[in-house]
C-alpha cells in the first residue's frame, strides 16, 4: 500500500488526486458486483467522477451524525447504481471493505441490491425510476420552508429515467417553488436496459425541456473533474433550481464494456473484472473527509396546542369528507402535521387545513405522483404529512405509496369521493379500487368510517400511527350515528344492533353500513332480526367480532361500495378462515361497470343497496 493509496481526501485535494478516487470508486463497483455475482457495475463506473468530486469537495456531511440537521441530503434515484453509492461508503469508512466484498446483495445484510434505509446514511428507497427527484423535491421544501435549514439536496438520476413523467412532475415544482437549495444531476450515459435511451447523447434536447420546467441547466462532460467542480460550485450559489446534464460513458474506464450494448445489469466475470481493476489501476484505499454541514443555532420547534377535534350531533347529515377536513384542521395544533393537496382541497376540504395553516400546507395541484413524493420528503425530516385525493386518482401515485412502505415511512393518506355513491359524476371519479390497493401495501392501515364522529376520531388516530395509513370517506352527508365521547380503536368494529335472537350479521363500511341499517329494519319487519357491524377498521380487522358473529348468528351478508376483488369481502373471509369460522356468507359489491345516475340509483343498479342486502340476508336464512 502506497503514501498515496492511504491518502485522505477533502476540498482542498487537487484534481489528480480526484481522479485517483474516481477510479477507486469504479474499482470498488466491479469488485463488489463480481464478488455478489450481479448488480450495475457500468452504471456505477459513468457516474463515478460526478460522485467523487460531490462528495470530497461539495457534500457537506457528517457520516459519523447522519441526523446532523444541517447536513446535505443525496438521493440515489439511480438505485441500481447502488455498487457506487457502497463504495463511496466505504471511501468514508462508514463500511469496511470486507463488508463491500462479502455482504453485497446477500441475504440478511444491509448492502441490498438496491438502497433502503436500513443504512442510516439513505433517506429513502430507490430503484424504481423517476421517484428520486420528486423526493429530492419534498427534502429540499421541508428543508427550506418548514426547518429552516441551510442543507442542499442532490439528486444523482439517470438518463433513461427521464421519460417518465413523474421526473417532471417533479422539476416542475422545484422551479415554481424556486428550490434553489435543490441540485439533480444527470447521467447521460446514453445506454438503458436494452439498448439506447431516447435521446442518447441530445444533451440540448434535456437542456431544453429542464428550463421548460423553470429550472437552469448545466450542460458538462461528466468526465471532466474541473468542468463537474464548476457545476456544482454554479449550482449552490443559491440563484436556481439547477440539474447538472452530464454526458458520460456508461463503463467508463473498461475498454471492454465502455459504451458496448449488452452489458446493463449484468456483473463482470472474473477474468474480465480482474483485467478492468488493473485497466483502472488496481485497488485503492483512498479515505475522504468532504465538507462539513455548518454549525447552525437550533431552530425552535413550536409547542403543540391542545386538539379541540369536531363535535357532530347524532342524527345531524355530515359527510365524512367534511368531517375529516375539520378534524385535519384542529390537529394542525401540533407543529410536525402538514397537509398536501392534488388541487382538490375544496372538495376534499383539506383547504380546512390550510385556512389555519398556511404555512404547512402545500398545494401539488393535479400532480398525485408529486403529491405522494413530497410527502415522502417531507416524512424523512420527521413531519407528519397528510395528502389528500380523490380514491380514484390515488391509484396513480401506487408506486409511489408502495416505494414509500419500502422507505419505512410514516404518512397519512386521505381517498375522497369512493365509490358508486359519488353519482352523477360516473366511473372516472369513482374509488372502486383503493381498498384493494392499500390493503396491499405492506405495514399499512386502512380505516373506513361511516359517519363523521368516526371519521374525526379516526383523522386524529392516524397521526399516531407507524407506518402508511389510509382513510376513505364517502361525498355525500349521511346521519351521525354515534356521540362525539365515543371511541374507535384502530383494529375495532362497532356493534350496533344486536340481539338473542340474532340470525344473520350484515357487515358494512361507509354508505354500507347505512344501507345495512336500513336493511336490517326491513328484516325485522319479516321477524328477522339482524346483528349489524360498522368495520370501520378494515385493516387491521376485527377478527374477533366478526367470528362471534358467524358462531352466534351463522350467516354474514358483507356490502361493500368497491369491486369484489380485495375490499371488504376478502378481508373479512381471510380473518374468518384464519379463525376457523365457516358461516354461510353473501358478498355484495360492485361487479358491474356503473354509469352516471344519482346515489340511490347507482347503489341499487351495484346490487348493494338496502333491498339487496336483506334479500340477500333472507336466502341465507331461509335456505
Amino acid at each position: 500500500m502506497t503514501a498515496a493509496q492511504t491518502l485522505t481526501l477533502g476540498p482542498e485535494s487537487d484534481l489528480s488526486q480526484l481522479f485517483e478516487l474516481a477510479q477507486q470508486l469504479r474499482v470498488d463497483s466491479v469488485r463488489a458486483s463480481t464478488a455478489a455475482g450481479s448488480g450495475h457495475p457500468t452504471s456505477s463506473l459513468s457516474a463515478a467522477d460526478l460522485m467523487a468530486v460531490l462528495m470530497a469537495r461539495h457534500l457537506h456531511y457528517d457520516w459519523e451524525a447522519p441526523d446532523n440537521p444541517a447536513g446535505d441530503h443525496l438521493v440515489f434515484s439511480k438505485g441500481h447504481a447502488s455498487p457506487l453509492l457502497y463504495a463511496m461508503f466505504k471511501a468514508v469508512g462508514v463500511v469496511s471493505d470486507d463488508e463491500l466484498m462479502t455482504t453485497y446483495r446477500r441475504f440478511d445484510h444491509r448492502l441490498q441490491g438496491h438502497p433502503t434505509p436500513v443504512l442510516p446514511w439513505v433517506d429513502v428507497a430507490t430503484g424504481s425510476l423517476g421517484q428520486g427527484i420528486g423526493y429530492g423535491v419534498g427534502i429540499a421544501l421541508a428543508g427550506r420552508d418548514l426547518e429552516k435549514q441551510p442543507y442542499r439536496v442532490w439528486v444523482l438520476c439517470g438518463d433513461s429515467e427521464m421519460t417518465e413523467g413523474s421526473v417532471w412532475e417533479a422539476l416542475d415544482k422545484a422551479g415554481q417553488h424556486e428550490l434553489t437549495n435543490f441540485t439533480a444531476l444527470i447521467d447521460v450515459n446514453r445506454l438503458g436496459q436494452r439498448g439506447p435511451t431516447e435521446l442518447q447523447w441530445d444533451t440540448a434536447a434535456y437542456a431544453r425541456r429542464v428550463e421548460a420546467f423553470g429550472c437552469r441547466a448545466l450542460v458538462i462532460d461528466g468526465h471532466d473533474l474541473d468542468a463537474i467542480d464548476q457545476a456544482l460550485t454554479t449550482a449552490a450559489d443559491g440563484e436556481a433550481p439547477t440539474v447538472i446534464i452530464a454526458r458520460t460513458v456508461k463503463g467508463r474506464g473498461v475498454s471492454e464494456v465502455a459504451d458496448k450494448e449488452g452489458w446493463h445489469g449484468k456483473a463482470l466475470p472474473e477474468d474480465l473484472a480482474d483485467r478492468a481493476v488493473a485497466e483502472l489501476g488496481g485497488v485503492r484505499h483512498l479515505h475522504v473527509r468532504g465538507p462539513r454541514p455548518p454549525v447552525v443555532a437550533p431552530v425552535p420547534v413550536p409547542a403543540a396546542g391542545p386538539v379541540e377535534l369536531p363535535r357532530f350531533g347524532v342524527g345531524e347529515k355530515v359527510a365524512t369528507r367534511v368531517a375529516f377536513g375539520r378534524a385535519l384542521a384542529a390537529l394542525g395544533a401540533r407543529p410536525e402535521i402538514v397537509a398536501l393537496d392534488a388541487e382538490v382541497g375544496n372538495s376534499t376540504h383539506s383547504q380546512d387545513f390550510e385556512k389555519v395553516h398556511p404555512e404547512r400546507f402545500f398545494q401539488t395541484y393535479i400532480a398525485e405522483q408529486q403529491m405522494i413524493a413530497e410527502a415522502v420528503g417531507m416524512a424523512v425530516r420527521g413531519y407528519r404529512p397528510y395528502a389528500t385525493t380523490f380514491a380514484a386518482f390515488l391509484t396513480r401515485a401506487h408506486d409511489f405509496i408502495r416505494m414509500a412502505a419500502v422507505s419505512q415511512i410514516t404518512m397519512a393518506l386521505c381517498g375522497t369521493h369512493c365509490g358508486v355513491e359519488i353519482g352523477a359524476d360516473g366511473p372516472s371519479q369513482m374509488g372502486l379500487e383503493d381498498l384493494a390497493m392499500m390493503r396491499a401495501v405492506h405495514g399499512s392501515t386502512v380505516l373506513y368510517p361511516s359517519d363523521a364522529t368516526s371519521a374525526a376520531a379516526l383523522t386524529a388516530a392516524m397521526a399516531d400511527l407507524d407506518g402508511i395509513s389510509y382513510l376513505r370517506t364517502t361525498r355525500g352527508g349521511y346521519p351521525v350515528l354515534y356521540a362525539s365521547d365515543e371511541t374507535f380503536p384502530v383494529g375495532g368494529s362497532k356493534t350496533l344492533q344486536h340481539g338473542k335472537q340474532d340470525r344473520v350479521t350484515l357487515v358494512g363500511a361507509g354508505v354500507t353500513l347505512h344501507e345495512c341499517l336500513a336493511a336490517a329494519e326491513h328484516l325485522a319487519a319479516d321477524g328477522i332480526q339482524a346483528r349489524v357491524i360498522d368495520l370501520y377498521s378494515v385493516k387491521p380487522l376485527d377478527a374477533a367480532a366478526l367470528a362471534r358473529a358467524a358462531q352466534e348468528t351463522g350467516a354474514l351478508v358483507v356490502a361493500e361500495d368497491h369491486h369484489p376483488e380485495g375490499g371488504l369481502g376478502e378481508a373479512v373471509l381471510s380473518a374468518l378462515a384464519a379463525t376457523g369460522s365457516h358461516p354461510a356468507f353473501a358478498h355484495l359489491a360492485v361487479a358491474n361497470l356503473p354509469g352516471s345516475g344519482t346515489a340511490d340509483e347507482l347503489l341499487d343498479a351495484a346490487g348493494i343497496s338496502h333491498a339487496h342486502i336483506a334479500r340477500a340476508a333472507r336466502a341465507l336464512v331461509q335456505g
